[in-house]
Formats: structure tokens, sequence, C-alpha cells
């Protein structure tokens, strides 16, 4: 036997003696007083010896010694058997070692002890028919005389620990379940293990179906609310105080409520529980005389319970009834002046309890009395009774109903907050939004550090950031407090889940766009916040390369949670900063868009749908844009961009359109919509005049990049473009088109400065895409457009002729395709379609120009008006004067083209060849012999060569001098020399080369010297020369690659080798004769050192050696000599000595090559 139970089981022998000539089991209630001293020592120094260790071993050791006195009971009264007890009772040693006891002697030590709320636990654990049985029994004891006032608090203990339910702390989980299984060895015959089957493993409760109820027990003793309240009936001329009828009325009240007027759990405002607590744990306060979160622990279990439905459903009392005896109850009380409402005392905890527990039932009561459920003449007078009695104690009342002060909310409410209570997080979104509390008083700083885990809500954090924003707009608000807060609230923010991260920068947007740093922020906090925000981007970009990776998920979080604080503490200066990394930093801008679609919370885009229609396009676009467009705007305007920023800027505003899953299970959306983007940064700033703060390139780049986001619109749904002021749009670009066919003019003095070509062919391209955009849509409804088609019509008809064509997609049918009248003279073109123009421009027999202008505009305009072409091919004359007028044409057209309409003219020249209906005799007129070789599969390319050698000429000829610009004559330059690339790869399809001339040409690169500076008019550094001598040589990678073994055209060159027919001859012939057209043609232009012709040039030599290199038998010695020697002298025509010298030293391996 250990140290305790010896002192306990002495204190029972001693108090057992002092019943002699009786015992401790045939004790009465009366006996009390002075046999029970010595149990109560006992049970004192019990307590007082384990307290040192721990206060919950005093809880314990009072559970246990309830249990084992209960149990020591029940086994007296059932006659347990000593062997069977000494088996499978786990408690026979202390039990056996105590005296016998009654009943009494359990109720009574329960009593001294205060431990009535362990006594509801134990019952608790009970079947509802032992709970009844030993309810009676209680009431037995209780209305047993004598009976006091500790008689009539112990039944009301009891009674609202039992509709408290279940408490862990109060009594062990094992002692519980130990105590129920005894309970249910001795009061059912069945084996233990079969009862022990049945048992929740927490929570351990009887079956009631094992305990088969007594012959003598009546329907009343089967409901728990009917004993209570007809034992507090029997007891009510007991209660003398004012605090015991409070609790007995509210405990009542409170029953009744929880029993019959609510059928689920009231769920009040967390404010409304706070002034409820502060109030009940302020009396508990002064009634204990010490505060402690275990008096507001019990606070909030009485709050719970009041509003909850009791586990305990009557089955025989009726809610009439009910009321009848709560109706007695305060009659008796009110009859003894209780509770006085003039006694000058404070207000109890009772005392609010009460008028707590009559405001709420009053209320229900009234509500029940309205729906008229209570049928009869007799339960209608019982209810109103009732509410006249429940009225009367309110007024009662209502003096001692002060409110809190706000000290005494903000101490329950941190106290909540830090022993982590019921309901702490609820507290915890109150304790942030008190921006009073936050104001004054250094403790809820310090509460928020040391609780940040309790605040990890994004509505809370939100909170927290508008009293901070609050506490740093105050006059003379302390920096340090408010730095050391700003830093909690971010660390907060920081660990919410991504999801709740956008929920709180959603919401911070809406709460204030600056964040914490508004304008009445101190500076020093702005100060600090800058450099904050410095370091997390200098963070990103230093380990940018891996967190932009694949695979680098974890990297990514990194950066976005980087992002995504300082982004919570100022959203507009965090979005600045993404957007200027993102343009100005090289390759930064995937990674920030990248972090940025991980964060739609900062575009404002929880839940958001897009709205933004700009209607006719007199709305102010940026009156409702989003922070980021604002930010993106500001970033461009900041300085004059560089074509890289431009470039960087366009990719990123491309992927901020992309559709992307930012969490699994919703819908892919963009950051940006492409309908936002162009009411934002092209349609304010789209002008003809091209004076905006945008410039008219940037803005159609904008513009293209938003047409060409595929988005997943319903079929159904129009198309976004339809919002955006499509015709209007359509105008302007159409008048941008017809400016930029005049860039080769020179402008006037106060004229703006012409587009170039970059810009044209983009003009172009937009103007194409949009027009078919618009025209299906018109053409699903065209009655809604008709009005808009005719408007665009009569504001284009002023703009070339050629421009127009872009915009049929627009209208259709509509109107006709109007063309000069000259060109009906050399088209059979029909007259519903086509219709002439008189333009002075073109005069009579100047057909051909608009034919060939036509050809460059589109695919389809070209194949008809090859296929309406007139000509007679039986008639030499016509074709000789279709073939000198073509050329004329060509020359006139060529400057003004781009690169996409100069391809389409070549492919109408190569039709026109193949057909036989353009002359072009081929003259050796770089030769002094007549070459034996079959070269009837290379006319093509030698007549093409021929042709534009011939358009150079003219163009470059005297007639022609002044007629272009520069710039002009450089387009033309490159545009001739891609002409020349397109006939090379002609050349290489019909002839792949081996993978040995593949590494000859790598050996000869490598070998190659260094190259010498470029020439003056090139703006660029010495070295990129060089750069692109080595960029020429990419031709002959793509020659390797066609040699592999996966190649098609190797298959090609082994069969054309097997056959015996490999024309290498007649292609190093075809290719000298392309190198003397490129040269003369490079020697003809304007400064005679076009860069373009001059790296065309370098590729025609490294293919000639690769063939030479690939076929030996192509060329012998003395022709490769010749060859060079020819090469080089046409060289030296060259002026630019860095072209001569770089094309010489590289004629020089064609011999070295072969050698």
């Amino acid at each position: 036997m250990d140290k305790e139970s010896a002192i306990l089981q002495g204190g029972f022998l001693l108090a057992d003696k002092l019943c002699l000539p009786l015992s401790l089991a045939s004790v009465q209630k009366c006996d009390w007083a002075r046999v029970g001293q010595p149990i109560l020592a006992a049970v004192k120094d019990l307590c007082g010896q384990v307290e040192h260790s721990s206060p919950a071993n005093v809880l314990h050791w009072k559970a246990k010694v309830v249990c084992v006195l209960w149990c020591k009971q029940l086994c007296r009264e059932l006659r347990e058997d000593v062997e069977t007890g000494w088996r499978e009772n786990p408690l026979f040693p202390l039990q056996n070692g105590l005296p016998e006891v009654s009943r009494v002697v359990l109720l009574e030590l329960v009593k001294s002890m205060e431990a009535a709320d362990i006594f509801g636990q134990f019952l608790l654990c009970l079947p509802n028919a032992q709970v009844c049985s030993e309810l009676t029994g209680l009431a037995k004891h209780v209305t047993c005389g004598p009976t006091s006032e500790e008689d009539v608090r112990l039944l009301l203990d009891v009674w609202w620990e039992l509709w408290r339910g279940r408490v862990e702390d109060r009594v062990d989980i094992s002692l519980g379940q130990m105590f129920a299984q005894q309970f249910a060895r001795l009061s059912c015959p069945q084996p233990l293990s079969a009862v022990a089957a049945t048992q929740a493993a927490k929570r351990f409760k009887l079956d009631t179906a094992s305990v088969p109820p007594s012959s003598s027990q009546s329907s009343q003793s089967s409901d728990v609310l009917y004993i209570l309240l007809h034992t507090l009936r029997d007891v009510r001329n007991n209660i003398f105080t004012a605090d015991l009828c409070c609790q007995a009325l509210s405990v009542a009240l409170d029953a009744i409520y929880t029993s019959f007027l609510i059928d689920q759990a009231v769920v009040l405002p967390t404010e409304q529980k706070l002034r409820i607590l502060s109030k009940a744990a302020s009396l508990k306060e002064e009634d204990d005389g010490k505060w402690s979160s275990v008096l507001l622990q019990e606070a909030q279990r009485d709050l719970r319970v009041s509003h909850s439905p009791s586990t305990f459903r009557p089955n025989v009392v009726t809610l009439p009834q009910a009321l009848g005896l709560v109706t007695e109850l305060m009659q008796c009380c009110q009859q003894r002046g209780l509770p006085k409402a003039n006694d000058g005392s404070d207000p109890s905890y009772f005392v609010f309890r009460l008028s707590q527990s009559a405001q709420r039932t009053l209320e229900a009561l009234e509500r029940v009395s309205k729906l008229e459920t209570m049928s009869g003449m007799e339960g209608e007078q019982v209810l109103g009774e009732a509410m006249n009695g429940l009225r009367q104690v309110l007024e009662l009342l209502a003096f001692l109903d002060p409110e809190s002060s706000q000290e005494a909310k903000a101490r329950v409410t941190m106290s909540i907050i830090d022993h982590r209570l019921e309901d702490y997080g609820d507290f915890a979104k109150v304790f942030a939004a008190e921006k009073s509390w936050a104001a004054r008083d250094s403790r809820w700083t310090d509460c928020l550090e040391k609780n940040q885990a309790a605040f990890q809500q994004h509505d809370t954090v939100v909170t927290l950031a508008d009293a901070l924003i609050y506490k740093c707009g105050r006059e003379g608000a302390d920096v340090s407090q408010c730095r050391k807060l700003s830093k909690t609230i971010a660390n907060i923010f920081l660990e919410l889940s991504l999801e709740d991260k956008n929920k709180a920068l959603d919401a911070m947007l809406k709460l204030s766009s600056r964040g914490f740093y508004g304008s009445c922020a101190p500076p020093v906090l702005i100060e600090g916040f800058g450099q904050e925000l410095n370091m997390a981007f200098n963070c990103i970009i230093q380990g940018g390369g891996r967190a932009a990776t694949a695979g680098s998920h974890g990297n990514l979080d990194t950066a976005t949670s980087l992002v995504a604080r300082v982004a919570f503490q100022n959203p507009e200066a965090t979005l600045r900063r993404c957007c200027h990394t993102a343009v100005f930093n090289k390759g930064a801008f995937s990674l920030m868009a990248k972090i940025l679609q991980r964060l739609p919370g900062l575009m404002g885009g929880i839940g958001r749908e897009d709205t933004t229609a700009v209607g006719d396009g007199s709305r102010d676009a940026s009156g409702d844009a989003s922070l980021l467009c604002s930010c993106l705007q500001e970033t461009v305007l900041t300085k004059e961009l560089m074509s890289n920023e431009v470039a960087q800027f366009l990719s990123f505003l491309a992927l901020l359109m992309e559709p992307v899953k930012v969490v699994d299970g919703e819908e892919m959306r963009s950051l940006l919509s492409p309908r936002e983007v162009v009411s934002f940064f092209v349609l304010p700033h789209y002008c003809v005049t091209d004076r905006g703060p945008i410039s008219m390139e940037l803005s159609v780049q904008i513009l293209h990049s938003a047409l060409t986001v595929e988005l997943q619109e319903p079929a159904s749904s129009r198309h976004w473009v339809m919002d955006c002021s499509p015709f209007p749009l359509l105008c302007v670009l159409a008048q941008h088109l017809n400016r930029a066919s005049r860039c080769w003019e020179e402008p006037a003095e106060d004229a703006l400065p012409h587009f170039s070509m970059d810009t044209k062919e983009l003009l172009v391209l937009v103007l194409t895409t949009l027009g078919q955009l618009v025209g299906r849509e018109v053409a699903s409804a065209p009655g809604t457009w008709s009005r808009a088609l005719f408007w665009l019509y009569s504001k284009v008809e002023e703009l070339d002729w050629t421009v127009r064509f872009y915009l049929k997609p627009v209208w259709g049918e509509h109107f006709k395709n109007e063309v000069p009248s000259s060109l009906l003279a050399v088209c059979n073109l029909p007259e519903q379609e086509w219709s002439g123009l008189d333009l002075s421009q073109y005069g009579q027999g100047s057909g051909l120009l608009p034919w060939v202008e036509c050809c460059c505009v589109s695919d389809s305009l070209r194949s008809t008006m090859l296929s309406s072409l007139s000509l007679d091919c039986r008639r030499p004359d016509h074709i000789n004067m279709f073939s000198k007028g073509l050329l004329v044409a060509l020359a006139q057209t060529l400057p003004w083209c781009s690169v996409a309409e100069w391809g389409r003219l070549l492919g109408a020249l190569r039709e026109l060849l193949d057909s036989g209906r353009l002359h072009a005799p081929y003259s050796l007129e770089y030769v002094d012999y007549l070459p034996l070789l079959d070269l009837r599969g290379f006319s093509v390319e030698l007549r093409l060569s021929v042709i534009l050698l011939r358009a150079l000429q003219l163009l470059c000829g005297a007639s022609c001098s002044g007629w272009l610009t520069a710039g002009g004559c450089v387009h033309v330059g490159m545009l001739y020399a891609h002409a020349v690339r397109a006939m090379l790869e002609s050349l290489r399809a019909k002839l792949p080369l081996s993978s040995s001339g593949s590494s000859a040409i790598s050996q000869s690169a490598a070998t190659s010297s260094p190259s010498p500076r470029s020439p003056k008019s090139r703006k660029s550094q010495p070295g990129n020369l060089k750069q692109e001598v080595e960029a020429a040589s990419g031709p002959q990678a793509d020659i390797a690659r066609s040699e592999s073994p996966e190649s098609p055209n190797t298959s090609a060159a082994a069969s054309l080798e097997g056959a015996g027919t490999v024309p290498s001859q007649e292609v190093l012939f075809v290719l000298s004769q392309l190198f003397c057209h490129v040269q003369h043609v490079q020697v003809m232009m304007p400064g005679g050192q076009c860069e373009a012709m001059f790296l065309c040039a370098l590729e025609i030599l490294s293919l000639y050696e690769a063939i030479m290199v690939s076929f030996p038998d192509s060329s012998t010695f003395l022709e490769s000599s010749n060859t060079r020697h020819f090469f080089s002298t046409i060289t030296e025509n060259l002026e630019s000595k860095e072209m001569k010298a770089v094309l010489q030293q590289k004629i020089s391996q064609l011999t070295s090559a072969v050698a």
C-alpha cells in the first residue's frame, strides 16, 4: 500500500471508530459533522502532499476518492462476492482497505470537498437509466432533513455539470472507463468482456440496453429533467440567499431553454460573446478574489452550454409543467425578497447569469406565444405567468447589468488568445479589429507577436493591417512600435497558404494600394520598407536562374513568398518593382510573370469577373484599370526603351495575358485580359498624330500580342475585340498603314517621321488579323454592324487603294474591289466584283504596276492576278512588251515591299517564268567560253537572278539617282539578299551534300584568320563583322544537318550519285553566276558596302566550298585556280576594304579545300 492510500485509509478508519457503536455504513446525514472530520482531514492532507508535484494530481486524487467510495458503496448495496472483486476490480486493494460506507458518506464527502463537478462527470459515464437512478438517490439525500443551502448548491452544481457534458480535464479518461466498467459489472450479470466491447475508447458510456430497468422504476424516474426540477421544487424553501436564488433560477431556466426551446446550437456573434465573457470573468474575479484563465474557461463553458441543446431530452415532463415549476420557484424567491434589488451590494456572477438566462428564455417564450404552439387555456395561462415572472426578474436585475470596460474586454480577449481557449481564432479577429487597443496599449503588440499562429487567417491579417495603418497615422505614433508591428504582421501573412495569401492581397488592395505605408506613414518606416523591397528583389534576381527552371518549384515558391510579403506591405510599390525588373533586367520577365501568375490577388482578381468593356471607345479606360496596368505604363514611360527592353516588355505582357491555372480545380484565367490590355495601352494612346505617351509602334505591338492570345470562350459569345471599338481601331490602323507606304519619302519639316518597314509589316499583320476577327462577327450579324461598316468604308476611301484590300474580310461582299482602271486593261476581272478608279498616278499603260502591287497584298489576291492576267502567249511581241513592263513595275515596287510582300512577289515571278509568260534571256556575260553543261534544271534560278540584276540596274542607274534615301537603298539590298538566299535554298535541295563536305567547312571556319573591322557605315562595334561572318556560315551547319543519316536529302543524294546524274558542276556554275550578280549589285549600290549582300556573298562562297569538298570531281585544279582568280578579280571592285579582305580570305580557301 502506498503512502497516499494509507493516509486515506487511516482517515476512514478513524471516522468509523467515531461512529461506534454504529458504523459508517449506517451513518446519517446529521452525523456527518461529527464523524466526517477525520475523513476530510485525511483528504486535505493527501491533497496537500500531491499538490507540490502538480495541481492536476490534486484533482486526480479527489476523483479517485469519489470513484473508490462510489464503487465501495455500490458493492455493499449489491453484496459483491470478495473473490469476484479481487479478480475483476482493479480498485480492490484500496477499496477493500476502507470500512463499509453508505451513500450519505459519499454525497457528504462530495459536498464537503466541493467535488460536485467530479460527481457529475462520473454520472456522465453511465447510461441514462443509471443516471436517473443515481440522481434519485441524490434527490433523496438532498431532501432528507436537515436540508441546508449546501445541499441545494450540491444539487445545482451536479445538475449544471450534467448539462455541461463530458470534460476530460475533470476526470481522467482511464479512471472514467474504470468506473464505468465496474458499474457495468456490478449492475449486469453478463461477462465484463462483453460489456467492455460496447464502450467507446475515449468517452466510456454504458449501453442502456445492457442495464435492465428495475421493476420498481417508474416513467418519472427515467426523466433527468423531471427528477431535477421536482427536487428543486422540494428544496425551494431552503433557499435563503440571493446568490443561491439566482443560481437556482438560472440553472432551471437554462435547462428548460436547452431542453424545449432550441433544437440546435445558437451561434452568438463573437462581439456578443466578448461582452458576456468580460462581465462574467470580472464578476468571477470579484467572487474568487483573483484572476486566472481557469475562471475564463469556466465562463466559456457556461456560455456554450446555455446556448446548446441538452443531451438529456425530456420524455415525461412537458414545457408547461416545467414552466409551472420554475414559476413557483420565482414566486417563492420573490416572496422572500430575493433577489434583492436595493441591497447596495455589487452584482455577483450568478446574478449576471440569471439576467442572461431570463432574457433568452423570455425571448424564446415570446416566439412560442406568437406561434401558438401551446394548446389549451391551462398551457397559455402557464406561459403567460412564466413570461410575467421573467419580466419582473429582469426589472429587478436591470440596474445590475453594467457595461464592461475596454480594459476588461482587452484582458479577456488576450487571455483567450494566450491560452488557446475556445474560439480563440474568432477572438483573434475581434482583437485585430479593435484599433483603439492597438493605438494605446503596447500589450496589444506583445500579444500579437507572442501568438502569431492564432492570427493566421487571411481576413484577420487584413484587419491587423488596417489597425497598423490607423496606428501609424496617429499623431505622435511610436515608430519603434509601428516597425515591430509591421514586421510581426508581415510574418503572420507569410505563414498563410498561397490561396489565403491571395485573398489577403485582394483585400489589402481594396483597403489601400499603398498598404501599410500610405501618405500618413512616418518617413522612417517608408525608408525601411524600401530597403526590405530592394533586398527581396536582389535575392530573387540573384537566384532567378534557378527559380525560372522548370523543376525548381522550391525556388519559385521562395521567390513568390518574398514578393508576396513585400506586396502585402505595399502592393503598389511591389508591382512597380516587378514591372521594372521584368523590363530592365535581362531575362527576368519570365520569372516575374510566373510569380505574378501565382499571386492573382495582387490584381484584385479574386472572385472577379472580367467586366472591362469599352463600348464605343468614349469611356476612359484608365478609370477602372488594374493597378498592374498602371505600373506597367509607368515603367514604359519612365525612360525611352531600347529594343531589347521593348521585347522584354512585350514578352512580359504576353505572359500576363496567357491563361493559367493557379489552383488545381479552378478554371484557367489570365492576370490581364486582352480586352483590358487593349483598353488601357492601345485605345487611349492610339491616334493618327502618334504624339501620345506610348508610341504608335509600341501600341501596335501590344495590340498584336493581345490578338494572338488564345482564350477559351463560349462559342455563342462574341469575340472580346468587339468591345474595344473595333471599327475606329481598324480605321486608325488603315491610316497608319497608308502613312507607312511612304516610308522612304523625306518627311516635311513639321511632319511626323515615317514608319520603318518593320512597322509596316506589323501593321499589315495586325490589320489582317483584326479584320478577320471583326469580319467573322459581322458575317454572323450583318444587320447589327451595317452602319459601322459604311462609316468605316467612308473613312478609308481617301486612303491608298491597296490599303482597302486588307479590310476586305470586314465588309465581305458589301463592297466591290476598287482598283486603278489601268489594272482592268491587263486583267480579265468580273465587273460584279471589281470596279475601276481613275487615279492620276496610274496613267494609260501603267496596268502592270497595280498588278504587281496586288501580287504583294496577299496570297489569294496574287492567285487572282496570275489567273486573270490577260496575255497572249502566242504573240512574241506581247511577251516582250509584258516582260519589259513588268521589269519597270518591279523596279518601282521593290523598295516599298516588306519581306512578306517581297516573298509573294518572288513567287509570282517564279510562276510567270515556269509558265513561259515572262521572258528573261540569260547571257553568259561572266564567262569566256560556252560551258558544256545541262542548265535546264536551273533555268528559273538563272533567269530570276538576271531579272533581279536588271531591276537593280534600273534602280541604281542615273535615271533613278536621288529617288531613294540611304535607308531605302539598304532595304533594297536586304530584299535582294533575301531573294538570293531563297535561290540558294533551292540549289541545296537539288544537290544534297555529304558529311565530308560539312566537316571540311568546319575545319575551314576554324582556321579562318580574324576578321577585319566592320565598315564605318555599320552602326556596331568593330568585332561585330567577325560575328556576322561566323553567322554567315550558318547554312553550312544546315548543310551538315542535311547530311545526317536521318535526313531525307541524304537518300536523294545517294540516288543521284548512283544514277551518275549528280549536277555538281551545274550547281557550281550557277553559284558562280549568282556570286557575280551579287558582287555586281554590291558595286552598283550607293556606298558600295551593303552588309546584307556582303553576308550573302559569304554564304555563296561557303556553299561553293562545300560542294567542291563533297564532289571533288566537279572541278579540276585548273578550274579551281581559274575560279579563285575570277572571284578575286570581281571582288577587287568593292569599295569597302574590310569586306574585300574578308571575301578574299574566303575565296583563297576554295582552292586549299580541294588541295
